[in-house]
């Protein structure tokens, strides 16, 4: 691998983003899932930048933030997609070249806006980012969100030695693999979907709070809003969804874009319960275009008034029951899309 010459760097990054750069492939479907069959015609297929570290760097930017990248990249056409729609946006993106490419996704996405992503990380277990290349800018950051890429780990030791705040999304982790639960202990705000631990969810946060270094986990429900659980609570406390200003018609990146709302109210020093509700209003508002990452919220769309009615049975968060109403967001992927 060899460094990516860029720029001379910022002074200073309210959130430095690590790993989770690549590229989705969009094929729409009529529902989810998908029937068995040969063979589907389907309308065309689009090809851009997406996943979930680039989400969250693209997002933080657009709210305002000054955000820094670091990550692996392929030296291909792929790759080259991802600096394109990087190039531009107030992120600076910092990568190192692969010789194993640039990450994919296939996202099946339906009608009502779900998806289910197919993930090819690609990345090997051996692959580690040189410290000469992550300290320079590790050491101007507010805050840092990893994303989970098996690299991502080994950044830990270093940043808490600095002292800085870390975040992570653990996208649809059933609390059971071993892969995320150094991300899911070591950091200080856990992002998660509530798709893979289904009726543990409660279960899986609590484990989260009181065996790791967390302030807040914040499980995101898809339409059904999200659950909060701070160490202040005893249960998780309902985040209500908020309404889209437009129709809802692609997921995808929706759960990125709540992270970005909720860093944005964190690094104003608003409370958590506020933080929440700027993710929800984040995360609606990018669902209402097609594709991953293509309608950013800015600071002027996160207004308090647009909150949705909640979900019949939904006032209780779920201890050990069944998931909230609406549909989740399908991820099949490890580390999102």
């Amino acid at each position: 691998m060899t460094f990516q010459q860029v720029s001379e760097p910022y002074d200073a990054y309210d959130v430095l983003v690590v790993g989770g750069s690549g590229v989705d492939t969009i094929v729409s479907v009529g529902a989810l899932p998908v029937p068995l069959a040969d063979s589907y015609a389907v309308p065309p297929v689009r090809e851009g930048a997406g996943h979930t570290g680039t989400g969250v760097a693209l997002g933080c930017a657009a709210l305002g933030l000054t955000t820094g990248f670091v990550d692996f990249l392929g030296d291909d056409h792929p790759g080259s997609l991802v600096r394109e729609r990087l190039a531009g946006t107030g992120v600076d993106f910092r990568p190192l070249i692969s010789p194993h490419g640039t990450r994919r996704a296939v996202n099946l996405v339906a009608a009502d806006g779900r998806r289910m992503s197919f993930y090819d990380g690609r990345d090997p277990l051996d692959l580690r980012m040189p410290p000469e290349h992550y300290l320079p800018p590790l050491r101007r950051a507010r805050h840092v969100h990893l994303s989970i890429m098996h690299f991502a780990r080994f950044l830990y030791d270093d940043i808490e030695a600095l002292g800085i705040p870390v975040s992570t999304d653990l996208h649809d982790w059933d609390g059971l693999t071993d892969h995320h639960r150094e991300f899911a202990l070591r950091s200080d705000l856990v992002f998660l979907s509530t798709a893979g631990a289904g009726e543990r969810i409660g279960s899986v946060m609590r484990e989260i709070l009181h065996e790791g270094r967390a302030q807040a986990v914040i499980a995101m429900a898809g339409a059904g809003g999200a659950y909060l659980l701070t160490t202040e609570d005893r249960t998780p406390r309902l985040v209500p969804p908020a309404v889209p200003p437009g129709p809802v018609v692609d997921s995808n990146g929706a759960g990125d874009a709540f992270t970005c709302g909720f860093l944005y109210g964190r690094l104003a020093g608003r409370d958590l319960d506020e933080c929440a509700r700027l993710g929800a209003m984040a995360g609606a508002y990018a669902c209402t275009s097609p594709g991953t990452h293509t309608r950013l919220a800015g600071p002027e769309d996160l207004v308090p008034a647009r909150t949705a009615p909640s979900p019949a049975g939904a006032t209780a968060p779920p201890a050990d029951g069944p998931r909230p109403a609406g549909p989740p967001d399908a991820r099949v992927s490890p580390a999102g899309a």
